[in-house]
């Protein structure tokens, strides 16, 4: 049985940006000694996206001010190329603007600078497996952003979805579960299942919905009331 990257096919590979190169070398050491395979670095938005192109890591640690692009839009791109990436943003900026904006261009999670080795290691791996993962204190505005989302008319919603997609009960209550802000293993330990299967869940899901990430899953459980529930 084949596992995530990371779990049974050799280590992590990791991508680091920054346009520091003192700051983009020091992370890039750190995770290396940790045991992620470091496969590129970039110090700008135009070089980000055709070296994740080329190399296509499992998570691409992102600075937002880059030269070039911003990290948001080099985020949309390498997203919008490879929905399998995720994407950790790790910045000096807490601005509330700059985060929500991040996750909206398909960021998994947001990490501030000033975190520590052993936060940005634990980070790494979690948003491998898809876990959103944030600074603490930004994790409830994202889910205030899910819920503002929500009561937005979806655009042409009536039009693209003549019947709706038929969900098993335990995909449907792990949806509940992603709506109301729970990680991946607080599911887990929620339901009495694995890791691993509160992502294959999740996984199932995205495809019956033809959805694309966690933003567009929430707003979508959001939308019919999941997490009311």
């Amino acid at each position: 049985m084949s596992g995530n990257a990371g779990e049974s096919q050799g280590p992590l590979r990791v991508m680091v940006v920054d346009d520091h190169p003192m700051w983009r070398d020091a992370v890039a050491r750190d995770l290396a000694e940790s045991g992620f395979d470091v496969v590129a670095t970039a110090g700008d938005g135009e070089q980000a996206v055709r070296r994740a192109r080329a190399v296509t890591p499992d998570v691409l640690v992102l600075d937002l001010n880059l030269p070039a692009k911003p990290g948001v839009q080099v985020c949309k791109e390498v997203v919008g190329a490879n929905p399998a990436l995720r994407v950790l943003v790790l910045s000096a900026s807490g601005e509330h603007a700059d985060v929500l904006e991040a996750v909206k261009s398909g960021a998994t999670g947001y990490l501030l600078k000033s975190a520590s080795t052993e936060e940005l290691i634990d980070a790494v791996r979690r948003t491998a497996v898809g876990d959103p993962v944030f600074t603490p204190g930004l994790a409830g505005l994202v889910l205030g952003e899910y819920r503002r989302l929500a009561s937005e008319p979806a655009p042409a919603a009536g039009a693209d979805e003549p019947k709706a997609p038929q969900l098993t009960d335990r995909e449907t209550e792990v949806l509940r579960l992603v709506a109301k802000g729970l990680s991946y293993k607080q599911i887990a330990e929620r339901l009495v299942i694995s890791h691993r299967t509160v992502q294959n869940h999740v996984q199932n899901t995205l495809g019956k919905l033809q959805l694309h990430n966690r933003v567009e899953l929430v707003r979508y459980a959001i939308q019919r009331g999941l997490d009311d529930e």
